[in-house]
């Protein structure tokens, strides 16, 4: 297809493209600068790199680490422009998006990357009391509560050491991940800040209904995790379910219950609280969007669904779905974005087939593991640094690799204070008290 300098042309097939995340951000770079015009919609101006939020909710990276400008990842793309809001509701027979001032964009194609929120599972007062961990906003709150925590701790009237316990619910990667920063996160407040929390008495403790850690990955690896997460001091109880979360803790299947200063919510996610929610039973599976091989949503034309928002079968001879997973909303994003341009062009649509490129997962400096397509586990340092590397190759923007690069190497070699800050915005102030009637 010949390039489109401009934008305008009211002439070319309109896509709108739902959700700046992986999937979102994929697609429209596979239609930027061709014959088509496309509107990309965000409630947020930037992206996010998801797999690096912990280190942020963790205060190993700032928020602006793993954060990049929208429109200057499409500066040079004449055909592409941003539209800065909230979907109201989308109207499917007229073809146009509502959004929460009011304007109406209107589709010839419309791409749903609207991602997934964290699954409860239904599970008494988890949705109130627990803490997820899927959004930048998720990630600032998070910190501000373990800082608090430990600030509240040091600050209690006594010249003894004080305990915390922090509870992560999930023992998949990113729970794995978390609790391996928390822990480490406790370690320099203590020596560097020299807040006074008893390490030995303090525990960080991973949930999970499985009888592993880590279970996409071998067996091997499991036991691997669980030896290192040992070592650092970090606790794991499997085989329970958590049955209620309140301010005190977590009550369990067992009949037992854990005191927690806090508890991380990392069970899995779902479109729950998406558009998949909004749209009829029979579009949906296994709470998300179903989608037809090609990625198109069967019963909507024009219509396509990418990334964690969609139920992705892996191949065009399995109904298994793909995981949802980075690697998965990029795959889909590309492969969305050929297939509407093989429809503008009158070409036949082509299905997705998903390309197992690994999974990895990470437990602290020096100790990571790394599942390749063939070969063996790879442990250790050498899995350690596969993750860093990979990570910095996926992190959008040349000015975020360089910095989150600095910071690590920086951390890696002396481990000075980092961003431990407690900001207040609009979702902690509440938690940080009053203030209006301070008198000074």
């Amino acid at each position: 297809m010949e390039p489109i300098n401009d934008a305008t042309d009211s002439a070319l097939p309109h896509v709108v493209v739902v959700g700046g995340g992986f999937g979102g951000i994929k697609t429209v770079e596979g239609l930027a600068n061709k014959r088509v015009r496309v509107t990309l919609i965000d409630q947020h101006n930037f992206h996010t790199f998801l797999p690096l939020l912990y280190q942020v909710a963790t205060a190993g990276l700032e928020p602006a680490d793993v954060a990049y400008p929208i429109r200057t990842i499409f500066r040079n793309a004449d055909n592409v422009s941003f539209r800065h809001g909230r979907v109201k509701r989308i109207d499917w027979a007229a073809r146009y998006v509502e959004l929460g001032d009011g304007a109406r964009i209107g589709y010839d194609h419309l791409v749903l990357a609207t991602g997934a929120s964290a699954e409860f599972f239904g599970i008494e007062g988890a949705s109130r009391y627990a803490l997820p961990l899927y959004t930048l906003a998720d990630a600032r709150h998070l910190r501000n509560q373990l800082l608090l925590t430990l600030e509240q701790r040091d600050a209690a009237v006594s010249t003894e050491r004080h305990a915390v316990s922090f509870v992560v619910v999930g023992g998949g990667p990113t729970g794995v991940e978390t609790a391996g920063a928390i822990m480490e996160l406790l370690e320099i407040c203590v020596r560097r800040d020299r807040l006074r929390i008893d390490m030995e008495q303090s525990q960080v403790l991973i949930v999970d209904l499985m009888e592993r850690l880590l279970t996409p990955f071998p067996v091997s690896a499991s036991a691997y995790a669980e030896k290192v997460l040992t070592k650092r001091g970090i606790s794991t109880l499997l085989g329970v379910s958590v049955v209620e979360v309140s301010p005190e803790g977590v009550s369990l299947s067992d009949g037992t219950t854990v005191a927690a200063d806090a508890v991380i919510w990392a069970a899995g996610v779902s479109g729950t609280g998406t558009v998949a929610d909004h749209l009829p039973e029979a579009a949906r599976l296994a709470r998300r969007i179903r989608v037809n091989h090609d990625l198109s949503v069967p019963g909507f034309p024009g219509v396509w669904a990418v990334g964690d928002a969609a139920a992705v079968p892996r191949s065009p001879d399995s109904d298994a779905l793909c995981p949802q997973l980075a690697p998965v909303a990029i795959q889909t994003g590309t492969h969305c974005a050929k297939q509407i341009l093989n429809e503008v062009a009158g070409r036949e649509t082509k299905a997705f087939k998903y390309r197992n490129k690994g999974i990895m997962a990470t437990i602290g400096r020096h100790a990571a593991i790394a599942q390749l397509p063939r070969g063996p586990v790879v442990k250790g340092t050498a899995g350690w640094l596969s993750w860093l590397g990979l990570h910095l190759a996926y992190l959008v923007g040349f000015r975020n690799r360089v910095r989150v690069l600095l910071n690590w190497t920086w951390r890696y070699l002396d481990w000075p204070s980092g961003p431990r800050l407690i900001v207040a915005d609009a979702e902690t102030a509440e938690d940080l008290g009053p203030y209006e009637d301070i008198v000074i």
